[in-house]
This record gives structure tokens, sequence and C-alpha cells, in this order.
């Protein structure tokens, strides 16, 4: 056992209960150690021999790196004091306050304890999943780190009819360090344990905030997906410029898409870029940033991966894919195949699948020319993967 455990644990107070991350007692330069040992392993199960893995990119922060939180309201008793934060490990109905966590922005630790300290003083009750009633069910934090905006989100049902204008002349007088552009209030009647949208109400300033990556500016809303480590985030673009900067000038595809932050960035370094996103209000946003950013030769389009790919009147010589954490669908896979781009950038937050699917590429006369992991995500058991496959 190669671990050396850290004498500094008590940096978070939150750490022997929350299952917010899981090696925070573990040095960083030995959790990059497993990472790469455990994705190794990924790529030898699956009877993959080589791993030409030319570089592991460690994140320029480990602490106070995430931009993203979306935390419940809940308790860690029946009836107990309202708690405001993640569940701990092992429990999926408990919850524990983490105003004291250190991956997170400061500015977030603030909005944390403010906002669960207020409530606790109302009788507004937490929304039980499993009787479907109360009031208060997340609260989801966005901040721009590279632009200092603040989006806060209070998530709750229509159960009740709650003035909250103290609440947010509240959160408004907070001291900082970034800019509070919006504070909304979403209404979810959903009976599903996760966050969606009835109705939105903008109780201050709007309901989107700005963000950078590299030099291109990204107008962001309150569900649209963005990477969490901003600062790493830029870091995994370089790798995908660096494979592209040095091609002629030729046709691509950039499979789910999202919002299309990858397909702009490598836009001056392609003929045309069609980003394939299934999800309509991510495609109006892509292209409402393509606009911001004055970009011509991108196109979304709205549909399945499955089905635009079976359309073979544009010729692709490359394709960036960037699946979900399921990785790629097998019909996916053989489209591709079929289409035989010269090249294949597989980016993947879940390099087990990309090594199943890449096993199928192989299989289908490619090689392995690079790879290189990117640590978005100190401290916990994850590991971005950007994979170069080629054409034999």
């Amino acid at each position: 056992m190669y671990y050396t455990y850290r004498k500094d644990i008590n940096i978070c107070k939150h750490y022997d209960l929350c299952g917010g991350c899981s090696k925070l007692d573990i040095l960083y330069s030995k959790q990059i150690i497993e990472k790469k040992e455990k994705v190794k392993k990924y790529y030898l199960d699956n009877n993959i021999m080589e791993f030409p893995l030319s570089q592991i990119i460690e994140s320029p922060q480990i602490y106070e790196y995430r931009n993203h939180m979306e935390l419940s309201f809940g308790d860690l008793e029946i009836d107990g004091k309202l708690q405001l934060g993640l569940h701990p490990r092992g429990k999926q109905y408990d919850v524990v306050t983490i105003d004291g966590c250190y991956i997170i922005d400061q500015d977030f630790r603030k909005i944390i304890k403010k906002t669960v300290d207020y409530f606790r003083e109302t009788e507004l009750k937490k929304y039980h999943v499993k009787l479907k009633k109360g009031y208060l069910r997340n609260l989801k934090i966005r901040k721009g780190h590279n632009t200092g905006e603040i989006l806060i989100n209070l998530v709750t049902t229509s159960q009740r009819e709650v003035d909250l204008k103290n609440y947010v002349d509240m959160m408004k007088k907070l001291d900082y360090k970034g800019n509070l552009v919006g504070l909304i209030h979403t209404i979810n009647d959903d009976y599903a344990d996760a966050v969606k949208s009835d109705h939105v109400i903008t109780c201050y300033g709007r309901n989107y905030f700005f963000e950078k990556l590299l030099d291109y500016k990204f107008k962001i809303s309150p569900l649209d997906f963005f990477q969490v480590n901003t600062k790493a985030a830029e870091k995994l673009l370089k790798i995908v410029i660096d494979y592209f900067k040095n091609d002629s000038l030729q046709k691509v595809y950039d499979l789910y898409s999202g919002t299309g932050s990858i397909a702009q960035i490598i836009s001056p370094y392609v003929e045309k870029i069609i980003g394939v996103e299934i999800d309509q209000s991510a495609v109006e946003r892509a292209r409402e940033n393509a606009k911001l950013n004055h970009i011509n030769n991108c196109k979304f389009i709205q549909g399945d991966v499955r089905n635009i790919l079976n359309n073979k009147e544009i010729k692709i010589e490359k394709i960036v894919v960037d699946p979900p954490r399921p990785g790629l669908h097998s019909e996916v896979i053989k489209s591709i195949v079929d289409m035989s781009p010269k090249e294949i950038v597989y980016i993947s937050c879940n390099p087990k699948t990309q090594a199943q699917d890449l096993k199928k590429l192989l299989y289908n006369n490619y090689h392995i020319e690079d790879i290189k992991l990117i640590d978005m995500f100190p401290h916990t058991s994850h590991i971005e993967s950007v994979a170069l496959i080629v054409k034999d």
C-alpha cells in the first residue's frame, strides 16, 4: 500500500460523515498515482494491452475548485434540525450541512450557512420524498470562476405560498468575493428526487450567468451542464486543441455537444463543425453562445446521436465525442465505424466505459495514438480521460 496519510485532515469538519469526497486523507500526489493505476486496469480488463499514456494533468486547484453545487434540504434524524448539504456515505435520505467544505468556493460556504440558518428560524419543512410533503427541496449554486458571477437557485415545492423577500434581501447583502448577479426561485413538484423545473421566478437580477473558458465567453442557465472545475476544464480544452491545430481544415462532428463549448473552442482549426445534442435547451444555448463569440462555422443540431449519424450526406473526417457516464450506445459505435473517420477524440468522465468502447473500436481497425488524464475532481475517485483514436 503506497498511501501517505495526511496530517491536516481536520481541514474539513464534515469528512467523516459527508459523501462529497472520499480521498481527502490521502496526499494529492498519491491520489494521482491511484487514479492512473485504476484507469490502466480498466484497459487491461478489456484486453487492451496498449496504454499510451503521455500525460497526467493535475488540477490547478485542489481546494475550492467546484463552480457548481446541488445541495439538498433534509435532516440527520427524524424531525431533526434542518440541514442543507449532501447525503452522508451510504445514506440516501439523510443530509448533512457542508458549510465548512473546502472543495467548494468560499462564497458557496457563506451562502449555505446563511441559507440554512435563515430557514431554521422558519416553520418551513424539508420536502419528504416518501411522504411527498414539504416545501424546501434544493439549493443550486453556480459561479463563474473566471468572471466571479454567482447565480443562486432555491428549489421548492408549491405546497406553500411563501414570501421570500427577506431571504432575497439577506442574500443580496452578503459580502461575496464574487458578484451575485441573480437569485431565482424554481418550483419543482415532481415526485423524483432530482432538480426539475415546473416554473421559475426571477427574484433578483437575471436567471443566468456568464463564464469564460480560455478566450471564449459562455452564457449559462440554471440547469445547463458545464464542467464543474473551470481551471481544469481549460487544461482539457487545450489538449483537444492540440489534437486539431496541426491538421488541415476538415469537417468535424462534436457528438453530445451540450452547450457547445468544445465545438466553439476548436472552431478556428476546422472548416466546419457540427454539434449534435438531444437536449433542445442546450442546443439553443450553444447557438446563442456561438453568436456571442462571433463564430460562424459551428452548426448545432437537436436530435439523438444514433439518428443523426445515419445521415451520410456529409463526409466527416474527424469526430469529437464526450458521452454521458454510461458511454456510447452500440448503435452509435457501429455508425461511427461505418462513417470511417480518420481520427476520433474521445473525452470521458468515466474511463471504465471509455475502455469498453475503445475495445470495440480497436476491433474495427483503429488504434490508440495517445491518452491523457486530467484530474477534474481532486479528493474523489473520479478522473477525466481524453484518448486520440486513429484509423489504421
